[in-house]
C-alpha cells in the first residue's frame, strides 16, 4: 500500500531529473541517460516517452551505433519552445517586459515610461503590452506559463505585497491580488535587485556559481544575495540594502543628511545622483572650470562626472575616485561577511565600468580576507527582466524544476 502511495512522488522526481539530464547533456540517448543517472532503462524509456508526449522533449535524429553494433539510438533534446515565460521589470523610470522561451532567449520586448501610467494603472498597461506582443509575434497564448516581476522596493514574495517602493509611491501594495484582475496565469514577484542576481546566475557572470553577491549602483545602491543557490531575503525581506552601510564614521558624527529622504549613507556618497551633486558644488567654486557655466545653471549628472574623469579632469577625478573608494569599502564589508564566489556589479553607474572596475579591484583585493571574482554584469539592462523569468522558472512548481 505504502509503495503505491510513494510511487507518484518518486516518478515525478525521476521525471524532473531525466529532463534536467537532457537539458544539460543534449543531444543524448535513452541509454546514455540511464547510464548517467543509474536508473533502469525501462524506467527512463517510460519517462522519456511521457516527456516527448507532453512536448518537453524532442526526438532529433539518430546517434552513432555502439561498438557492439545494433540499432543507432534516437537522440533527445530539450524543447525550449514548449512554453513561454514573461519577465517584467518595473522601474522608477520605465517598465520593461519581455517574452522568453525556456532557455532565456528573448522573443520580443516592449517598454513604456513609468510615470505615464502610475495614476491610470501600471498593471493595466503591462497587460495591454503583453497582449500586443502576443498578437504581433503570433505567439500561442495557451503556451504562456506565467510571469515573473521585479519591483524597485521591499517586497514580500510569499504574499505578493510590496511593502514599500518609494520611486513608484507604493506602500503595502497588494501586487499579486491586483495582478490577478488582469492575468489568469501564475505570477511571482520579488525585489528587482534580487531578480537581477537570479538573472546573472542563470545566464550571466554567475553561471555555475552557488554563492553570489550582485550589487546594483544607480541613484541608490542595493544588492541581491544568493547563498547555497538560494536567494537570501532576510527576516523582513529587506536583506541586501547595502546603500545603508556606513563607510565614514566622521560624516555620521557631523549630522549627515541623506541625498533623498530615507536614503542610506553609502548611496548618498557613492550613488550616481550623489556624484553629480558633489561635482556640481565643486565646479561652482571654480569659475575658470570649462563646465562652470553649465554647473551654475543646473546640476551635473553622474554620467558627466565619469566622462570628465576619464578625460583627466581634476575635479571630476577627485569626486569619482572618492565615491569609488566608499563603494570599495562597502564591498569589502559585504564580501567579508558573505564570502561569495563572485561579486557582480550592475546598475547605471557601471556604464563607466572601464574606469571604475580597475580601481575597485585594486582596493578590494588588497583588503579582502579571501579571493573572489569581481566582474560587471554580463546581462546589462536585461539582468532584471531575465532574472524575473528565472524567478518564475524557480518558483513555479512544474517538471522544469
Amino acid at each position: 500500500m505504502s509503495s503505491k502511495r510513494n510511487s507518484t512522488p518518486l516518478k515525478t522526481t525521476n521525471k524532473k531529473v531525466v529532463l534536467q539530464c537532457i537539458k544539460e547533456n543534449q543531444p543524448i540517448s535513452r541509454a546514455e541517460i540511464a547510464s548517467k543517472l543509474q536508473i533502469s532503462k525501462p524506467t527512463v524509456s517510460l519517462l522519456v516517452d511521457e516527456l516527448v508526449q507532453e512536448n518537453w522533449v524532442l526526438e532529433k535524429g539518430i546517434g552513432m551505433a555502439s561498438s557492439q553494433g545494433g540499432r543507432r539510438p534516437i537522440q533527445l533534446c530539450f524543447n525550449e519552445k514548449a512554453g513561454y515565460v514573461i519577465g517584467t521589470d518595473i522601474g522608477g523610470t520605465k517598465v520593461k517586459t519581455v517574452i522568453c522561451d525556456l532557455i532565456g532567449n528573448i522573443i520580443c520586448s516592449s517598454s513604456f515610461k513609468t510615470n505615464h501610467y502610475l495614476q491610470t494603472g501600471l498593471l493595466k498597461q503591462i497587460h495591454k503590452e503583453i497582449n500586443c506582443m502576443i498578437q504581433t509575434y503570433q505567439l500561442d497564448s495557451s503556451k504562456m506559463l506565467g510571469m515573473g516581476v521585479g519591483i524597485p522596493g521591499i517586497t514580500e514574495p510569499t504574499n505578493g505585497v510590496v511593502v514599500e517602493a518609494p520611486s513608484i509611491n507604493w506602500v503595502r501594495y497588494p501586487f499579486i491580488t491586483e495582478a490577478k484582475r488582469y492575468f489568469s496565469f501564475p505570477i511571482f514577484v520579488d525585489n528587482d535587485v534580487n531578480v537581477a542576481a537570479l538573472g546573472e546566475q542563470w545566464l550571466g557572470n554567475g553561471r555555475s556559481k552557488d554563492n553570489i553577491l550582485f550589487i546594483a549602483v544607480g541613484t541608490g545602491i542595493g544588492s541581491g544575495i544568493i547563498i547555497h543557490n538560494q536567494l537570501y531575503r532576510g527576516s523582513s525581506c529587506a536583506a541586501g540594502e547595502m546603500g545603508y552601510m556606513v563607510t565614514d564614521k566622521n560624516d555620521m558624527r557631523n549630522e549627515f543628511k541623506p541625498i533623498f529622504h530615507r536614503y542610506g549613507y553609502l548611496e548618498s556618497v557613492a550613488g550616481g545622483k550623489a556624484i553629480g551633486e558633489r561635482l556640481t558644488k565643486l565646479i561652482r567654486q571654480k569659475q575658470d572650470h570649462p563646465m562652470f557655466e553649465e554647473a551654475s545653471k543646473s546640476e551635473l549628472t553622474g554620467e558627466i562626472a565619469f566622462t570628465l574623469a576619464k578625460e583627466g579632469d581634476e575635479a571630476a577625478r577627485l569626486v569619482v575616485d572618492d565615491a569609488i573608494e566608499h563603494l570599495a569599502y562597502g564591498i569589502i564589508n559585504a564580501a567579508s561577511l558573505l564570502n561569495p564566489e563572485v561579486i557582480i556589479l550592475g546598475g547605471g553607474v557601471f556604464k563607466s565600468s572601464d574606469y571604475i572596475l580597475p580601481r575597485l579591484r585594486e582596493i578590494v583585493y588588497q583588503y579582502l580576507p579571501s579571493s573572489v571574482e569581481l566582474n560587471t554584469s554580463q546581462l546589462g539592462e536585461n539582468a532584471e527582466v531575465l532574472g524575473a523569468v528565472s524567478l518564475f522558472l524557480r518558483e513555479f512548481e512544474s517538471v522544469l524544476n
